[in-house]
Order: structure tokens, then C-alpha cells, then sequence
């Protein structure tokens, strides 16, 4: 079991090349190499590799014949600075963007510096892994894009990214200061689903870490809710090059966000177009039941109050909620709406202001997190007596209540270093990682 931030790295063995055979693998769209751990110092004690894969050399993905592209200049570095030429040259070569490029260099000193202020055994190895193999798939996906389809399926093999997203996130994660809020009803979900049922998460958005950290929390204990969640994920984790790879190992509905719906009006019909596609896909996937599907109902991520700097959950769109609660109502099969808070902005913090352009800076650090669930609100219950619009802004209020009410717990817990004595009658705090 998980004792802290530390001990965390017991477990961190895992090779995100779920045994794959020094030999050609058939798969249709996907970009990938086999990260060779020999190649990097100090890997060996990290990474658990079968025995038929652990030839020094790296086994190549092929798709219709042709190799596969990967970054030999990556993949084989053995030190910060080899990446860093790497990255350097590959500009020079007219193989990367400068913008991109940046991006790059920002992410790896970034990260680096906040995986050091973790104090984690080995953290320069950690930051070599992980950094030779975000930097390789962020170069591959620059030279031959993956186009994600309104309904993506996490990619895990040949290459696992949802493990990689995984190992990536966790050395940022102060285990010790980090806490789950009502852990058994995170349980009576995953006996909903398998009983066919849906389960939607109404959550507050705060970071490009929230599904990682939600996986993170709770992988000791629910690992199936962990892997199986479906995110409706905006645009721009889709599209910006330092983000698509974390993406892939994510399931997604893909849409466009409100806010960022008329940032050119030439595109505006067309990401109404691909919504109502992704509805569909939505709609179909809760007819199939046993789903459980995350929504930010605010369309986008928290930001701090400019005046007093005090972080917040953003206020939930009504339209949006009612428009996911009819959905699954409609869907044909029960369907259970739970309110989820989360608080990681420390992780990974948007920036101050909503951005038009893509390439957003990286700020990175290691820190507490928390996430919490309330039992489900029905809306026929809250307000069921009421007539439209009234209807869907109470339900839609009860909804947001109740993730701020669970999002002031998990704040005083976590910035106000009160622990496990916060916890309330309704948020019983616990780090099941612990147990």
C-alpha cells in the first residue's frame, strides 16, 4: 500500500509496454516505439520489463509496412542535457516548431524543478524516464499528427498512455497532504455500473492533471472507476502539442467549449457541427449503460479570484447540466448524477486569463490533492415541482452547493493543513492508499 509521497515509488515499476515482443506489431493509426529502458542509466530498478522485452534493442511498431515514427535522440538519452540538444537540434533540422520547441525546454525545466522539490528517492532517474518519453511522443505527434475521433478510446498497447500519463502525474503528487472525500460512495458507483446503470460526474475543472489525479486517488481502491472514466474534454487538450499524448490515454468525448466557441468566427458552425456529433456519440454510449462519464458543467477550468486570489469552483452552466441530465434520463437505463469536487490547481495551474491561442505556459509543482463525492442528487427530487427554466437552475445550484460545500473541505484539509480532522458528516475524509 501507498504510505506517502515517497513510498509511492515502491510501486512505481511499471513499464508503460505492456510486454510487447521484440517483433512487428499491426495496429492502424497509432504512433509508437518501444522506450528501450536499457538505454537510459539507472532505468533498470524502475521499469519491470518482461523477459522477452528486454532486448537492448528498441522493437519498432509497423503499420502498412512502414516503420513507425520515434525519436532515437530521445529515447536514448542518458542525460537532462542530452534532451535539451535534442530538442535544439531537431529545431535546427526543421523538424520542430520553434513555439513547440519552447514549449518543450519550459515543460522539462518545469518538471524537473518540481519532481526535485518533492524530495523523491532517484528524482533525477524519474525525470529522465519520464521526460525522454513525453518529449519522444510530443515529437512524433508534431511530425505525423493522431486525429482523435469524437469518441477516443484510451490507447494501451503497444504503448500504455494512460500509464504513462499515470507515472508522469504521480511524483508531482504529495501523497501525504492528499485526501479522498466519502470513498464509499465511490464504491456504491462501481456497483451501479456493474449492474448496467450509468454514473455522470457533475465535477469543478481545475487543471490538465484532473484525470490523472482522479485515477491516481483512486486506483488502490476503485481502479475500474480509474480506468474506465469517460471525460468530455475540450478542444484544446486535443489539440496542443504538450498535451495530446496525456490525452491519449485518456477515454474522451471530444467537444468544443463554449467559451472558446467564437474565437474565430469562420469555425464557429463547424464546432457546432462536431458537437451535435459527439452528442450522438454520448447518447449511444449511455443507451449501452454501465458508463460513468465526467463533465465540467462550467465549460472550462477554475481561475482565482483576481481581488482576493482565493481559488473557487467556477460557477456550473445551466444549460449544460440540464442538457447531461436529460441525457441521461432519456438514455433507457437507470442513470445516477453525483456531485464530484476536485482541487489539484497547484499541480498544474491554468492561466490567470481564458486564452484564445494554444501553447499555454506549463507551471508545474508538487503538492497536495483531493477529490470528493456526494451521494446522487435527483433532480426530480430537488426540482421535480418546478417548472422550466426555474427547474433546471435549482437542480443546476443543488449540483454546484454541493461541490463547493465538499471543495471548502478538501481546501481546508489541504492548504489549511488540517488533515483528517476536517472531515465533516458529509465529507468523511480518509487516503485509502494508506489502508
Amino acid at each position: 500500500m501507498l504510505l506517502s509521497s515517497f513510498s509511492t515509488w515502491r510501486l512505481f515499476p511499471i513499464s508503460c509496454f505492456g510486454g510487447v515482443k521484440l517483433r512487428t506489431v499491426r495496429i492502424r493509426k497509432l504512433p509508437c516505439a518501444v522506450f528501450c529502458a536499457s538505454k537510459v542509466r539507472g532505468m533498470a530498478e524502475m521499469i519491470e520489463v518482461k523477459k522477452e522485452s528486454t532486448s537492448t534493442t528498441a522493437a519498432i511498431a509497423v503499420s502498412e509496412n512502414h516503420e513507425l515514427p520515434h525519436s532515437r535522440a530521445f529515447l536514448d538519452a542518458r542525460t537532462g542535457e542530452d534532451l535539451l540538444s535534442a530538442i535544439r537540434k531537431a529545431v535546427e533540422d526543421d523538424k520542430l516548431p520553434l513555439n513547440v520547441a519552447d514549449g518543450m525546454e519550459e515543460l522539462y525545466h518545469n518538471y524537473r524543478n518540481a519532481v526535485l522539490q518533492s524530495g523523491v528517492p532517484k528524482a533525477d532517474e524519474i525525470i529522465l524516464y519520464n521526460m525522454a518519453l513525453v518529449l519522444d511522443r510530443v515529437f512524433v505527434d508534431v511530425k505525423d499528427s493522431f486525429e482523435f475521433s469524437p469518441h477516443h478510446k484510451a490507447i494501451r498497447e503497444p504503448f500504455d498512455y494512460y500509464k504513462f500519463g499515470q507515472n508522469y502525474i504521480r511524483p508531482l503528487v504529495d501523497f501525504r497532504s492528499s485526501y479522498v472525500g466519502n470513498i464509499s460512495v465511490f464504491g456504491e458507483m462501481e456497483e451501479k455500473l456493474k449492474q448496467g446503470d450509468n454514473v455522470v460526474l457533475m465535477s469543478n475543472h481545475q487543471s490538465e492533471a484532473d484525470p490523472a489525479i482522479i485515477a491516481l486517488l483512486l486506483e488502490s481502491k476503485h481502479p475500474y472507476i480509474a480506468e474506465n472514466i469517460i471525460y468530455v474534454a475540450g478542444d484544446r487538450v486535443i489539440t496542443d502539442p504538450l498535451c495530446k499524448p496525456f490525452s491519449m490515454g485518456r477515454n474522451l468525448l471530444c467537444v468544443y467549449s463554449k467559451k472558446h466557441m467564437n474565437d474565430d468566427p469562420e469555425l464557429a458552425e463547424m464546432k457546432k457541427r462536431a458537437n451535435t456529433r459527439s452528442l450522438k456519440e454520448m447518447a449511444l454510449l449511455l443507451r449501452g449503460g454501465s458508463k460513468i462519464i465526467w463533465i465540467a458543467p462550467s465549460g472550462g477550468r477554475d481561475r482565482p479570484d483576481p481581488v482576493t486570489k482565493e481559488w473557487y469552483p467556477a460557477p456550473f452552466d445551466a444549460s449544460s447540466a440540464d442538457n447531461m441530465r436529460r441525457l441521461v434520463e432519456h438514455a433507457g437505463v437507470p442513470g445516477h448524477i453525483y456531485p464530484l469536487a476536485i482541487l489539484c490547481h497547484d499541480i498544474m495551474p491554468p492561466p490567470l486569463q481564458v486564452e484564445k491561442n494554444i501553447g499555454e505556459k506549463r507551471v508545474i509543482s508538487f503538492h497536495g490533492t483531493g477529490i470528493s463525492v456526494k451521494p446522487e442528487i435527483n433532480f426530480h427530487e430537488v426540482a421535480g415541482a418546478l417548472e422550466d427554466p426555474e427547474a433546471k437552475m435549482v437542480y443546476t445550484k443543488a449540483l454546484y452547493d454541493s461541490v463547493n460545500q465538499q471543495y471548502n473541505v478538501l481546501n481546508s484539509a489541504i492548504h489549511g493543513k488540517q488533515g483528517l480532522d476536517v472531515s465533516t458528516p458529509s465529507v468523511s475524509l480518509s487516503q485509502p492508499w494508506q489502508q
